[in-house]
């Protein structure tokens, strides 16, 4: 009789960012090498998937036994209805980009907020205290990120938008944390110069460009694009012409936030030094 070695594989953990489209996505990459820094065994997918099909996807990818999701545009806000559960970051923000499947349940956390404070302050050493900021764009991406900005006690915070009225119901919600108020893209007051400029619209992704306030922006101001590619957004070309004093795209805010999400799935925090240096992420 001929013994025969039986073996057993281990299924590996499955994760995946969610969004419409996610074809430019680094998460993968930036999973991977998470993974590689900190010995953990994962794999990490794209999930391009339309609106009218979130709650399916989402709940087709837990039945499977998914252990988690990273969601991004359109969906940050659409998800909400369907978690069991939310920290009280994802709360305050009324926004979800991260979602944890355990016993059955889900649990949603957004990570934007932490992501983007950790890249202007540790990364790029760019003061948020008492600092005058402008955020373009009203939607799931601002929500994730407004509540953070305020808890550095900056000397205020506008919020412009091609529709008023989104843009003012998130000054009411965050009005409480500090002072925050709303204007259309059209009518940015700029009596005070911004030192800080953040666009939270898909503009770069879609290859739009909405009308940027060029008369908000002095040789002193910062500006950050949420948006990224491995050539300049039209906000960072944009900004860059005008005069500002630097210019980023949210490669940091990525690596950032995506390291906080891992930290909630796999209970260890990565180094994300070296991952900014590995993938050679462009300014």
């Amino acid at each position: 009789m001929t013994d025969k070695t039986v073996t057993v594989t281990t299924p590996i953990d499955r994760y995946g960012v969610m969004g419409d489209p996610v074809s430019h996505s680094r998460s993968p990459v930036i999973h991977r090498l998470f993974a590689l820094h900190t010995q953990q065994s994962l794999q990490y997918e794209l999930l391009p998937v339309p609106p009218e099909k979130l709650e399916i996807a989402v709940r087709q990818f837990q039945r499977t036994g998914g252990k988690g999701l990273n969601i991004t545009v359109p969906h940050k806000t659409e998800v909400l209805r369907l978690v069991d559960q939310m920290s009280e970051r994802a709360v305050t923000a009324g926004a979800v980009n991260t979602l944890s499947f355990k016993g059955g349940e889900i649990y949603g956390d957004n990570t934007d907020g932490i992501g983007l404070l950790r890249d202007l302050v540790v990364n790029l050493n760019i003061s948020v205290e008492d600092a005058n900021i402008l955020i373009l764009g009203a939607g799931g991406a601002t929500r994730g990120i407004i509540a953070p900005l305020l808890e550095m006690q900056p000397k205020s915070l506008m919020i412009a938008n091609r529709s008023l009225g989104k843009a003012e119901a998130l000054a009411v919600h965050f009005s409480r944390l500090g002072p925050v108020s709303a204007c259309r893209f059209n009518a940015v007051p700029v009596s005070t110069p911004y030192d800080l400029i953040i666009n939270a619209t898909s503009a770069g992704v879609k290859g739009e460009a909405p009308p940027y306030p060029i008369d908000a922006i002095s040789d002193t101001t910062y500006c950050y694009d949420l948006s990224y590619g491995l050539s300049p957004t039209p906000f960072s070309v944009w900004a860059r012409e005008a005069g500002a004093r630097q210019s980023v795209m949210g490669w940091g805010m990525l690596v950032e936030q995506a390291a906080e999400s891992f930290n909630l799935w796999r209970g260890v925090r990565p180094d994300t030094a070296p991952v900014l240096k590995q993938m050679s992420i462009p300014a």
